[in-house]
């Protein structure tokens, strides 16, 4: 008798993971892209501030409130499919059923089996072998539009306060490079960190994140310098 051995797999992971990884990468790079751009063309601390504060509040509300209306929308669409499936497993069961096992066929099942297969999931709970094998929809890719804004908003705000935090240690004289520096560390400890939970290779993800994040403070602080200048 073959032995069972316990399997972990991080998939399940992927709705809350991906919109924290978002929030929080888009708070480091938006608010310190805000900061260095305002600190390149101010000559005190209170307005570098002062948009720091801003962009955080701002940026998690916005990050809350577009990730739930964009997840909404897909909840919406999953549940218009689910809807119709409902009906035509009601209206046609044996067209259904039918679908389902050609399904099976295409994946490599003899049609005997096929259809046999399609029978005893069909048994079981129509609706779900229909929503994951024809739709594609699961437990796990299930949209979840409120833990998704939750997760966005909380970490734009944790990724937004770190840059925040070193205007208030920093010289005004350095807080450029070191505001720059210390965000692009924290990027690259989000990469890391994001890759690990994943499961996934740290290097590409956080040389991703970096690269991008040190693209974005260089054209902020570049049009900070110019209107500074021009100011």
């Amino acid at each position: 008798m073959p032995r069972s051995h316990a399997e972990r797999h991080l998939i399940a992971r992927i709705g809350w993971l991906r919109a924290a990884v978002l929030g929080a990468n888009d708070g480091i790079v938006s608010t310190a892209s805000l900061i260095v751009g305002v600190a390149a063309a101010s000559a005190s601390r209170e307005p570098v501030v002062i948009a720091g504060v801003a962009g955080l509040v701002a940026g998690a509300m916005s990050m809350a409130a577009g990730e739930y209306v964009s997840v909404s929308s897909q909840s919406d669409t999953e549940n218009a499919d689910l809807a119709r499936e409902r009906r035509e497993l009601a209206e046609i069961p044996e067209a259904e059923r039918e679908e389902l096992a050609q399904i099976y066929v295409a994946r490599g099942l003899d049609a005997d089996l096929a259809r046999k297969v399609a029978d005893q999931l069909m048994a079981k709970d129509a609706l779900a072998a229909h929503a994951r094998d024809e739709l594609g929809i699961s437990e796990i890719t299930t949209a979840q539009p409120i833990l998704a804004a939750m997760a966005s908003a909380a970490s734009f705000a944790i990724g937004a306060a770190l840059p925040l935090f070193l205007v208030f240690i920093v010289p005004l004289s350095v807080m450029v490079p070191a505001v720059g520096a210390g965000s692009l560390a924290f990027l690259a400890l989000l990469g890391a960190g994001g890759a690990r939970a994943g499961g996934a290779d740290i290097w590409r993800p956080t040389l991703r994140v970096t690269f991008w994040g040190a693209f974005a403070m260089a054209l902020t602080a570049g049009i900070g310098k110019l209107f500074g200048a021009a100011i």
